[in-house]
């Protein structure tokens, strides 16, 4: 424990953002990580509680209280080495995850939680900056070779983790550069794309293999699902050629909005339109861009890639933004003697949210609205009650009567999550799934992250369904290690 008293005598201190009439008026990052001194006043909150909550609350149960311990006595290479012990990429997390540990640090339960995710990104900065991330190249290779389909966060994981322990590890991927959806659809403004380079730099040092603008498959993609491939090799090339397979392929199919006018002009997929502006910053040439340049946009969909497309769509320019949601507007504040140290459901607002636009909650959209030259001018919609199923017991929407509006817009994003990974990839490799349409394969026990084909393994959203970076860096890890029991096991 760093500072016995230090949860009583500091504040928590957030790190610095650039005000947000600057920040909207590019797409650069505007977060300043605490400098070491900051950061030591800050790892001296952590009370190294007796159960650690926050070690709990992490998919991929990161040491908070022993890194902060190493922040405050001022040895950033041991903090660096703890927190490097369980997440391969502290940079993407520092930056884009929600901080579940946070909300599970006893800290919370009475005051404003410790900063883990500052601290974090402190000590990532600090190592960086001091040259100790590194490559770790294995003493000899153990002549086995897995391909990993998909360079998102878990595919990365899982690969560096094998490329370690002495694997031949090919990456296989669709777009022109590794990151998926870190690099396609997350914005430039919460984080940076070199951020990404510079770990596949030290991946390919590692021994790791990349096969870009590459599908494996035999059908095309579904509409919506973003992809720059050039060639396409099929799964029996893969199983054949490879002694292992790992299918990390994220879960990109869209939920669409089947309403009356949808098939019509000025509506978009969020994946549609935010790796067209992330191209753009990186001097790409784009033949069809997609700006919300002087328009008003509507954006329907609540959560984080809703609030990343009102954020593009400020810095483009726009008249107008509306976010809408089809649930309910949530809570302000939450009874933490009920819900800590789980995750809440409490209203959010992103630093997206304080650069401007609008939102509204409980509304569903009934219908496209075009004018006679087929563009988009509005949608309609309707106002919800979300009352309890008196049979299931679970919140349901209930149209109010009379509530019937109209919304302006000329240009609409449909931003509400993905409905579960490609299924033609999954019919081609013959694999099971459950009911959701993701691939079935168990998280935990003997033969975990195993498919119904013998040696072939699945990791990340498009496993579990569309989630969390941090949750996929935790599945590509264990990953891994599901594919050396599988060898073990298999000598």
């Amino acid at each position: 424990m760093g500072k016995v008293t230090g949860f009583l005598e500091i504040e928590r201190l957030e790190q610095e953002h650039e005000p947000a009439a600057q920040r909207k008026t590019h797409f650069r990052e505007f977060i300043t990580p605490l400098n070491p001194k900051e950061a030591k006043q800050q790892a001296a909150r952590c009370m190294d509680c007796g159960t650690p909550f926050c070690t709990f609350s992490c998919p991929l149960h990161n040491v908070a209280p022993d890194f902060n311990d190493r922040v405050y006595n001022e040895d950033w290479e041991a903090a660096y080495e703890i927190l490097s012990a369980t997440n391969n990429f502290p940079e993407f997390t520092s930056r884009v995850c929600p901080a579940l540990c946070e909300n599970g640090c006893v800290l919370n339960y009475t005051s404003k939680p410790m900063g883990v995710k500052s601290v974090e990104r402190a000590i990532i900065t600090h190592a960086w900056n001091q040259g100790w991330v590194k490559p770790q190249t294995p003493t000899q290779l153990n002549g086995k070779s897995v391909a990993i389909v998909g360079s998102g966060p878990a595919g990365l994981a899982c690969a560096q983790q094998l490329a370690r322990k002495g694997y031949s590890v090919t990456v296989f991927e669709k777009n022109s550069k590794a990151g998926g959806l870190l690099r396609f659809g997350i914005p430039d403004f919460k984080l940076d794309k070199a951020v990404i380079d510079r770990r596949i730099k030290q991946l390919e040092a590692e021994g790791v293999h990349f096969n870009f603008n590459t599908y494996v498959g035999k059908s095309e993609l579904p509409k919506g699902v973003f992809s720059e491939a050039e060639r396409t090799i099929s799964p029996d090339e893969i199983l054949r050629d490879f002694d292992a397979v790992v299918l990390a392929i994220g879960s990109e199919e869209p939920r669409d909005l089947p309403v009356k006018g949808r098939d019509r002009k000025g509506i978009h997929f969020a994946m549609e339109y935010l790796p067209l502006q992330n191209k753009i910053n990186a001097e790409v040439e784009v033949k069809e861009p997609i700006s919300a340049k002087g328009k008003k946009v509507l954006v329907i969909g609540g959560g984080d890639t809703g609030s990343d497309c009102l954020g593009t769509a400020i810095r483009q320019g726009a008249a107008e933004v509306l976010q809408i949601d089809l649930g309910a507007k949530p809570p302000v504040d939450y009874d933490k003697m009920t819900v800590w140290p789980l995750w809440p459901r409490i209203l959010r607002t992103s630093t997206s949210h304080e650069e401007g636009g609008e939102r509204d909650w409980a509304i569903m959209t009934k219908e496209f609205i075009h004018n006679k030259k087929g563009e988009l001018t509005g949608v309609k919609a309707v106002r919800l009650n979300w009352v309890t199923d008196p049979v299931t017991q679970r919140p349901k929407p209930e149209e109010i009567e009379g509530s019937e509006f109209e919304i302006e817009a000329d240009m609409a994003v449909l931003a509400m999550g993905f409905a579960h990974p490609n299924q033609s990839v999954i019919k081609d490799f013959d694999l099971d799934t459950d009911p959701r349409g993701n691939i079935r394969a168990k998280y935990e026990g003997e033969g975990c992250f195993k498919t119904s084909s013998p040696k072939v393994f699945a990791a990340g959203d498009c496993r579990r369904g569309q989630s969390l970076v941090v949750w996929a860096l935790a599945e590509g890890r264990r990953c891994a290690e599901a594919v050396q029991a599988y060898f073990e096991n298999n000598k």
